[in-house]
C-alpha cells in the first residue's frame, strides 16, 4: 500500500544536546573532520547508514540513545567544543575582513547546480562541483557571498546498469524537509514566497529554501507548492530535465526568481543587499533582465539602467564549445516577456537584441544566453588560460574589428576546496607535520606559492600513505562492485570473484567524469590487445577504476559506457579493470586519494579546466593528461605526463584517436609503469615519491579554491563593486547617452596619415621612434576617444603578434579641416621583424575595456606599410 500523505517527523533532542541541531543545519560538517568525527560517534552503524549525513542520522537514532549521551560528560564537552568552533567560524575575521581595500559589502553567486555535499544531491558535474567549492571556499575566507540557485525535487538521476552494461536512470523523490534546508519565513511565519508572470494571465510561485554552507547562505527556490498548477508545480522537477520551454522557465525562475529571492532574503534578515552579481554559467542571465527593470521602477531609461546593471555584474562561461550553450527560439522568449507575460514594463525587442546572435555565422532567430550574459556584464572570464583563449576566439565576433586576444574575457583558473577533497589520512601527515591549525589555514586560504614542509616528510611516510590510501579504495570498489552485480541481477553465488578485484600493490589508474563523446570515456579501448598486455603484465600490471554518468537524453555516451561495461566484464580482465555506477560526490571523495594515476584524455581544446585532475593531486595522485584546462596551463614533468596531441585540422577524427591512444600506451608501458614498480637502495620506488613529493609541494596550492576566490575578488568583485559605486543615477545616464552619441558619431571617425621619424626600413635595438599622426574624429573630440600606436613582432604577413598598446596625445588644436594631429614616442624594444600600426578607440572613464563598445578605426589599406626590420 501506498501511504496518502507523507510527513517528516523530526526528532525532539533533550536539552543538552540542543546544539546537535545547529551542527547538523550548518553543512560546513560536510568539511569539517572533527564535526564530522562527532556525529559518527553519536552511532556508528546509524552514521554509516545515513551516508554521513547528519539530518538523516539525528532523525533514526534510538530516543535511548540520545538519552544516554545527553548524561555523557565526554560527549557533551566534545559538543560544545564543536559549538563554540563553529560559532568562531561563523563570527570571527578571516581573510576578507583583513583586507584594506573597500571591497563589496556583498556577492549574489548565481548557478543551476550546486554540489554541497552528497547529502544535498542538487548537482551533475563540474559546474556543480565548482559552484560548491565556490561558496565554502567564499565562507573560509569570510567572502560576504549569497548563493542562489533551484532546489530540484529529483536532482540529477541515480545511475545503475543493465545486465547487459546499459545505463539506466531511476529519479528519486527528494522530500525537503529531510534535507539540511531550512524555510525562508517572513515576519508572520508564513513561507516567503517569490512569484514570476507567465502568458495567458497564468503565475509560476517558489518557495525559498536556505541551505547554510558555513557562513554563505544558499537560497533554493522550489516551484513544487500548491499554489501552483501541475505543469508550473513541475519547473523544478529535475536538473538539465525536460524540452525547451521547460528549461526556459527553469532559467527565468533562476535569474528574475533568484534576484527576488536575494532582496527577500536581505529585508527579512538584513544580509547587506548585493553589490556585484555573478552568474555561473548562463543560464542565471535572466537576472540583468530583473535589475534593469528594477531601475526602470527607480526612474532610470533602459539605456541608463543597463550601463548601471553592466558594472556591477560578472559572467563566468565555463563551455568551450557553441552547442554547450542554451539557446532558445527567439518567438519562445518574446512570449514569456512584455505586458501579457513577465517584466512587462521592459520592451521585448530589447529584450531579444540582447541575447540576439547579430554576428557573423550566428543564428539570427535564436536566442543565446551566453551572449546575453556577456552583453549584461562589463566583466566576463573563462576557468583556465586555454579556456580565456578559446573563450575570446569562440565570441569575437561580438567586438568586431579586435583581435582575438583583445576580447574583453579574462581568466581565473578553477581552484578545488581542499578541505572537502583532502583525505583525512593525507590531512592528518600534514598536521603532523606543521601543526593542525597551521595546515588548515594552508589548506582554506591558498595564500603561498610553495608547500616547503611537504620536502620534510620522510618517503617512507609517503609511500605508506599511498599504499593505504590505496588499499582503502579497493576495498570501496569491491563493496560497490558488489552492490553493482546485484542491481544487474547476479546472485551471491555468482560473485566470488570480487573478493580478488583490485589489488593495494598494484598501480592504480582512476577515470571519472561525465560522459559526452568528447571526452573519449573509451579511448583506452582502442587497442585492447596493447590494454590486455598492461593489465597483466606479470612483473608490472596496472588496474583502472572508471566512473560517469552520460546525460539521459545521450544514446551516444550510453553506448560508451556499454563498450567500457563489457570489456571490463571480461572474466580474463575483470580483476583489473572495474566500471562503477551511479559517480557523485560520495564516490570521489574515495576514488581521488586511492588513485596513483589521474587519467583524462579529452579532445584538445574542449576540456574548459577539468577540476578532477585538480583533487587527486591533492592527494598525491599523479596526472596523465591531454594538455587541455588547467593541465595546459600548470603543467611539469616533476607533476605527472602529458600525452601528445593529434590536433590538426587536418587530422581525420579516427586516426587522431589512434595516435594519442598509441600515445598513452608508450607512456603507461615506457615510463610510468617503470617509474611505479622500479625500486632504488631502500626499495622504494624513489622516482615516483619524488613526484608525489613535487606534486603535493608545488602544485597543492596552486589548485586550490582559497586561491580562486582570492582572483575572483582582487580581480572581479572589487573592481565591478567600484565600477557599481561609481554608476549613480546620474553617470548611467551620461556613460548611456555618451555611448550613443559615439555610435552614432563613429562612422566619421579616421586615421587620415601616420608619419614616424624614422624612414629606413632597418633600425637598432633601443632606437625610438617619433610617431606623428592626423585623424579625423567627426563630430567627436579628443576627451571621447584614445589614439594608440600598437606595436609588436610581425609574421610573414605583416600581422602583429605579442603586440602591445601605447596612448598618443593630441596636439594643439584641430586645422582648417577639423583634423587633428597625435604625437607620441614609440621604443623599438625588440629584435627581428617589428611593426606597428594606428588605431582609434572610445575612451571614457567609466569603460573596463576600450574593445567595450566593439568600435575601432584604423589605417586605410594604402596607409598601411611593412614592418620594420630590427637588428
Amino acid at each position: 500500500m501506498k501511504a496518502i500523505r507523507r510527513f517528516t517527523v523530526r526528532p525532539v533532542l533533550p536539552e543538552p544536546l540542543r546544539p546537535l541541531s545547529d551542527l547538523a543545519r550548518n553543512l560546513r560538517w560536510s568539511w569539517h573532520a572533527g564535526t564530522r568525527d562527532l556525529f559518527r560517534s553519536v552511532d556508528p552503524e546509524r552514521w554509516a547508514a545515513a551516508g554521513g549525513d547528519p539530518v538523516r542520522l539525528l532523525g533514526s537514532v534510538a530516543a535511548a540513545r540520545l538519552t544516554e549521551l545527553a548524561a555523557d560528560r565526554d560527549f557533551l564537552d566534545r559538543l560544545g567544543a564543536a559549538a563554540a568552533d563553529l560559532d568562531a567560524y561563523m563570527t570571527g575575521e578571516r581573510w576578507y575582513q583583513a583586507q584594506t581595500d573597500r571591497l563589496p559589502a556583498a556577492v549574489a553567486y548565481f548557478s543551476p547546480e550546486f554540489g554541497i555535499t552528497a547529502a544535498l544531491p542538487q548537482y551533475s558535474g563540474g559546474l556543480g562541483i565548482l559552484a560548491g567549492d565556490h561558496l565554502k571556499a567564499a565562507s573560509d575566507l569570510g567572502v560576504p557571498l549569497v548563493g542562489v540557485g533551484l532546489l530540484y525535487r529529483h536532482g540529477y538521476f541515480r545511475q545503475t546498469l543493465s545486465r547487459d552494461g546499459w545505463q539506466q536512470e531511476h529519479y528519486p523523490v527528494l522530500d525537503p524537509n529531510e534535507l539540511p534546508l531550512d524555510q525562508l519565513k517572513e515576519a508572520d511565519g508564513t513561507a516567503a514566497q517569490v512569484a514570476l508572470a507567465l502568458p495567458g494571465g497564468r503565475s509560476l510561485r517558489a518557495r525559498i529554501w536556505l541551505a547554510q554552507v558555513g557562513r554563505v547562505p544558499l537560497l533554493l527556490l522550489d516551484s513544487d507548492i500548491e499554489e501552483n498548477d501541475l505543469g508550473e508545480r513541475g519547473v523544478t522537477d529535475r536538473l538539465y530535465g525536460g524540452g525547451s520551454e521547460h528549461r526556459l522557465l527553469q532559467e527565468m525562475l533562476l535569474g528574475i526568481g533568484g534576484v527576488r529571492a536575494v532582496r527577500a532574503y536581505c529585508a527579512l534578515t538584513g544580509h547587506p543587499e548585493p553589490e556585484v552579481f555573478h552568474t555561473n554559467e548562463g543560464h542565471a542571465g535572466f537576472l540583468g533582465l530583473e535589475r534593469i527593470a528594477e531601475l526602470r521602477a527607480d526612474g532610470l531609461d533602459f539605456d541608463a539602467a543597463l550601463e548601471a546593471v553592466r558594472a556591477g555584474t560578472v559572467f563566468t562561461t565555463h563551455t568551450p564549445v557553441p552547442a554547450g550553450i542554451d539557446r532558445f527560439d527567439r518567438e519562445l522568449v518574446a512570449r514569456h516577456f512584455g505586458p501579457q507575460a513577465e517584466l512587462p514594463d521592459l520592451e521585448v525587442d530589447r529584450i531579444l537584441r540582447l541575447g540576439m546572435e547579430t554576428y557573423p555565422a550566428g543564428e539570427p532567430n535564436l536566442f543565446n544566453m551566453a551572449v546575453m550574459g556577456l552583453r549584461l556584464a562589463q566583466r566576463a572570464n573563462g576557468v583556465s588560460l586555454l579556456h580565456g583563449n578559446v573563450s575570446r576566439e569562440m565570441f569575437a565576433g561580438l567586438w568586431p574589428g579586435f583581435d582575438a586576444e583583445e576580447v574583453p574575457i579574462t581568466s581565473v583558473t578553477n581552484g578545488v576546496h581542499a578541505p572537502t577533497w583532502v583525505a583525512p589520512e593525507v590531512y592528518r601527515l600534514g598536521a603532523r607535520q606543521i601543526g593542525a591549525e597551521r595546515a588548515e589555514e594552508a589548506l582554506s586560504v591558498g595564500d603561498s606559492d610553495r608547500w616547503d614542509s611537504v620536502a620534510d616528510i620522510a618517503d617512507q611516510d609517503i609511500w605508506e600513505l599511498r599504499r593505504s590510501l590505496r588499499e582503502l579504495l579497493v576495498l570501496e570498489v569491491r563493496e560497490r562492485l558488489r552492490a553493482s552485480w546485484r542491481q544487474r541481477g547476479a546472485g551471491t553465488a555468482e560473485l566470488g570473484w570480487i573478493d580478488g578485484v583490485l589489488d593495494p600493490d598494484v598501480l592504480t589508474i582512476g577515470f571519472a567524469r561525465r560522459v559526452p563523446s568528447y571526452k573519449r570515456l573509451t579511448l583506452m579501448l582502442r587497442d585492447r590487445d596493447r590494454l590486455m598486455n598492461l593489465l597483466l603484465h606479470p612483473e608490472r600490471p596496472v588496474q583502472f577504476v572508471i566512473a560517469g554518468k552520460a546525460h539521459p537524453a545521450d544514446d551516444g555516451g550510453k553506448r560508451l559506457i556499454q563498450e567500457l561495461v563489457r570489456f571490463a566484464d571480461d572474466p580474463r580482465v575483470r580483476h583489473r579493470i572495474v566500471f562503477l555506477p551511479d559517480y557523485g560526490m560520495a564516490m570521489a571523495q574515495k576514488l581521488y586519494p586511492g588513485c596513483d594515476i589521474w587519467l583524462n584524455n579529452p579532445l584538445r581544446p574542449l576540456e574548459a579546466c577539468g577540476t578532477s585532475g585538480m583533487k587527486a593531486a591533492l592527494n598525491g595522485c599523479l596526472n596523465l593528461s591531454v594538455l587541455d584546462g588547467w593541465w595546459d596551463e600548470w603543467f611539469q614533468p616533476d607533476f605527472g605526463w602529458a600525452i601528445p596531441t593529434a590536433d590538426g585540422a587536418g587530422t581525420d577524427p579516427d586516426r587522431r584517436d589512434d595516435i594519442e591512444a598509441a600515445a598513452l600506451y608508450d607512456l603507461l608501458e615506457q615510463r610510468i609503469t617503470p617509474s611505479f614498480y622500479e625500486r632504488g637502495r631502500g626499495g622504494l620506488p624513489d622516482r615516483w615519491i619524488e613526484m608525489v613529493r613535487r606534486t603535493l609541494s608545488l602544485l597543492g596550492p596552486k589548485v586550490l579554491a582559497g586561491r580562486m576566490v582570492r582572483e575572483y575578488v582582487e580581480r572581479l568583485y572589487a573592481p565591478a563593486a567600484r565600477a557599481h559605486r561609481a554608476m549613480d543615477p546620474d553617470s548611467a545616464r551620461a556613460l548611456a547617452a555618451w555611448k550613443a552619441r559615439v555610435r552614432s558619431a563613429w562612422h566619421g571617425v579616421t586615421v587620415d596619415h601616420v608619419e614616424t621619424s624614422v624612414t629606413a626600413a632597418t633600425a637598432e635595438l633601443g632606437t625610438t621612434l617619433g610617431l606623428r599622426v592626423r585623424v579625423g574624429l567627426g563630430d567627436l573630440g579628443p576627451d571621447d576617444v584614445e589614439v594608440q600606436a600598437v606595436s609588436g613582432r610581425v609574421d610573414e604577413e605583416d600581422r602583429l603578434t605579442d603586440a602591445a598598446a601605447v596612448p598618443l596625445k593630441p596636439v594643439g588644436s584641430p586645422d582648417a579641416e577639423g583634423r587633428w594631429m597625435y604625437e607620441g614616442p614609440l621604443s623599438l624594444d625588440r629584435t627581428g621583424p617589428f611593426g606597428y600600426t594606428v588605431r582609434i578607440l572610445p575612451g571614457h572613464r567609466l569603460l573596463a575595456s576600450g574593445a567595450e563598445l566593439g568600435l575601432l578605426a584604423v589605417p586605410s589599406e594604402d596607409l598601411a606599410g611593412a614592418g620594420l626590420l630590427m637588428r
